[in-house]
């Protein structure tokens, strides 16, 4: 079935195996199976719905409503809603019943809906404050300590300026590590050890600058590489020679003309059609251990899943879900997880979660519909509490109202955004003018409100890391390129001249976006192998310079 998308009016596909997983997600009210309908809009759209929903990498200095604290968020002051810190949230301070509601059949079910989002109290950060130590400046993350903007991230100790990281230890500067220690600017990296701008590697150590290596421990300028040592593109060197290169990059300047010669080096190897191992039918990028999985990225352990983005653990039977995890038979889901079952339409819920729709920032509920801020309730819609049987028949009823408004089977507005469009996700990866957002009627914040205060330093930093004085730390820098405040923190100092690396002249917002752009975007394009010719898609573009190898002739090739 082919339909046009009602956003952006592009044509997209509904295929047979999609129809048989909306019938399987659809719940059952009072003995009638409400079906959920196929999507309006096309992938692409939906997902840009549901990204806009947060704001993992922008804080604020603001106050708690609450207490009146200062405290960090993700929502800005002049935010249109109560924010509250984490401590008060989940306390009992304050009951989300309070501001339970009738439903009113006169009226849109999400008109209702976003009334609801807009007064109910919203939490600071999303992080495991009870599991963390000194890491207050972190967003969507836990179980960390001594940290310091680092978001989307678990399990790490003394880690800084890095995304989407796990189980690190001394690591700044980077994207998508696992089980790294003391790397610096590394992307999508697993067990290294002392490396610097080195991307898709494993196991390497002492290394800077490579690309697709294995097993390789003082290389420098290297790609396809597997288990060697003392190598300069591609050749092997003495112990010395390969000490006095290294010796160079302390210097800002020499580091940047390395990085220009990296960038045309790495073109010359091939690459394999997509980033993964131990998958089994699979489409998709940077994907691990995942069995009948079509246009997924990011993710490990999936199983039967389709239009999945950045799941953190096991996922079994989903569709449309932003980063979940631990869950089975989710549908349009963002944020959802932690033994999460039959949930759908829902954003920003985390714990013991089960036959949720339409609700947000709910966890340790079940049966809820439309709800927002609840914890530990069941049968539940707009914040108001019903008994089973009231609560089966008002869905019932609520479900009838919304096919006939052709609300039912729709995620969030995009709108319904509790931050502007540019400091959210969908920013990285859907971007838009400032005109373009507001024409929409989404949220754009005009003026930055930083988190650091202090008078900011306008002359150029020193070239050399030997050379920076620690006084410096205690000042405020300037982005080079957007204007931005940032700040060397004492932590970091220590680590650049462990490294023997030079420092960064742009903001951390600016970093990360130069680190996403080094990562294959998520479109596909059909291809053949360099090599043998067998066809495939990959988010590797036809007139991009590399050669693009099956996965069985890189493995013959580079094994």
């Amino acid at each position: 079935m082919q339909k046009t998308c009602t956003h952006c009016g592009n044509i997209f596909e509904i295929t047979n195996e999609d129809l048989a997983f909306y019938d399987k997600v659809s719940p059952v009210f009072q003995g009638k199976k409400y079906q959920v309908p196929p999507p309006t809009h096309c992938p692409e759209c939906r997902q840009q719905r549901r990204v806009a929903q947060a704001n993992q990498i922008t804080l604020h200095e603001r106050t708690c409503d609450l207490t009146g604290a200062t405290i960090i968020s993700n929502h800005r002051s002049d935010s249109p809603f109560k924010v509250y810190q984490q401590s008060v949230w989940f306390s009992d301070q304050w009951d989300p019943m309070e501001y339970g509601r009738d439903f009113d059949f006169n009226r849109s079910f999400f008109d209702q809906l976003k009334e609801l989002s807009f007064v109910v109290p919203r939490y600071a950060v999303q992080r495991g404050y009870d599991f963390d130590e000194n890491a207050d400046y972190t967003n969507y993350a836990g179980k960390n300590k001594n940290c310091y903007l680092i978001f989307d991230s678990d399990h790490c100790r003394d880690c800084y300026y890095s995304y989407s990281i796990n189980s690190c230890e001394s690591c700044m500067e980077s994207y998508r590590l696992r089980q790294c220690e003391l790397c610096y600017e590394c992307i999508d990296c697993v067990d290294c050890y002392n490396c610097a701008f080195t991307q898709d590697s494993e196991n390497c150590s002492e290394s800077t600058f490579l690309k697709n290596c294995i097993g390789c421990k003082h290389c420098l300028m290297c790609s396809n590489l597997r288990n060697k040592e003392y190598y300069v593109e591609n050749k092997p060197v003495t112990k010395e020679q390969f000490a006095q290169f290294r010796s160079l990059l302390s210097s800002y300047s020499r580091l940047q003309n390395a990085r220009e010669r990296f960038d045309k080096l790495k073109i010359e190897y091939p690459q394999k059609f997509m980033h993964g191992t131990q998958n089994e039918n699979v489409i998709g990028d940077y994907l691990t251990n995942c069995k009948n999985v079509e246009q997924c990225f990011d993710c490990s352990d999936l199983w039967d899943c389709k239009y999945a983005y950045q799941a953190f653990d096991p996922l079994k039977d989903v569709m449309d879900i932003q980063e979940c995890g631990e869950a089975e038979r989710l549908y349009e889901d963002a944020f959802v997880g932690y033994n999460a079952h039959n949930v759908l339409f829902t954003t920003h819920t985390l714990g013991q979660i089960s036959d949720i729709y339409y609700s947000s920032h709910s966890p340790y509920n079940k049966n809820l519909f439309g709800c927002i801020g609840l914890r530990h309730k069941e049968f539940c819609v707009l914040n108001k509490q019903y008994s089973k049987d009231d609560y089966e028949i008002l869905v019932a009823r609520i479900i009838e109202h919304m096919q006939k408004t052709n609300e039912w089977g729709e995620f969030f507005p995009i709108d319904f955004s509790l931050f502007p469009y540019n400091e959210t996700m969908a920013q990285d990866y859907f971007p838009l003018t400032q005109e373009e957002a507001q024409k929409q009627g989404l949220w754009w914040a005009e003026k930055e409100e930083s988190i650091y205060k202090g008078q900011i330093v306008k002359e150029g930093l020193p070239d050399d890391v030997r050379d920076f004085p620690e006084t410096l730390c205690e000042k405020i820098l300037q982005c080079k390129k957007t204007g931005r405040s940032y700040k060397i923190i004492p932590q970091e100092l220590i680590l650049y001249r462990q490294l023997n690396l030079p420092l960064p002249r742009l903001c951390f917002q600016e970093r990360h976006r130069n680190r996403m752009l080094l990562r294959n975007a998520r479109v596909f394009y059909d291809r053949t192998c360099d090599k043998c010719g067998v066809k495939f898609k990959t988010t590797y573009a036809p007139d991009r310079p590399e050669k693009i190898y099956c996965e069985s002739c890189y493995q013959t090739s580079f094994a």
